[in-house]
């Protein structure tokens, strides 16, 4: 009795419904997709929609000390400064140019020496500078100096130096031993 059921003209006829209404959902979405396609936008487009985002962005009062050109990270850390969670210790070199390095409260030497790293390569990129910086070599020259303390240890954290916000950090070109 089931296979007459299945049969009938009446189930066939429910049967192609079904398939025709899933045929068209089907349809409806394919156009659906091209249309958003069509609405896409070119890349350059994109681009200048989302720097004028970050130009906006930038003139808050909070972010106003990053350049146009902001990344996410210098983002993170200006947010970190406000609410206390990292520190600014500004790294003098021997051409009297200072450098706000930005770094967690519990930060290490290391960190410091990375951050200065990534703050040159920000900034090579921004100006166009040296194409490259060999840091093995920079590190082998130079020390960091804290009130006459040389930064040696790497895992010491700044906060054992006794460096805080807003503290000063030298460049020294070490001394060669004969």
């Amino acid at each position: 009795m089931d296979e007459l059921k299945e049969g009938s003209p009446k189930n066939v006829d429910e049967a192609e419904l079904v398939e025709k209404t899933v045929v068209d959902e089907i349809k409806e979405e394919q156009e659906e997709e091209e249309e958003d396609d069509e609405e896409a936008l070119p890349h350059s487009e994109f681009l200048d929609i989302f720097e004028e985002g970050l130009a906006l962005m930038v003139q808050d009062p909070l972010l106003c000390d990053l350049p146009i050109q902001v990344t996410l990270e210098e983002v993170n850390s200006q947010v970190a400064l406000e609410y206390g969670q990292a520190m600014t210790v500004r790294v003098c070199k021997a051409d009297g140019e200072v450098m706000p390095i930005v770094v967690v409260q519990s930060a290490t030497v290391l960190d410091l020496k990375k951050a200065i790293c990534r703050y040159m390569e920000l900034k090579q990129q921004r100006e166009g500078g040296v194409k490259h910086i060999s840091w093995k070599y920079v590190w082998r020259t130079f020390h960091l100096v804290f009130n006459g303390e040389q930064l040696e240890d790497d895992k010491r954290k700044l906060k054992d130096y006794g460096i805080r916000n807003r503290d000063e950090v030298t460049f020294l070109k070490k001394l060669r031993r004969k």
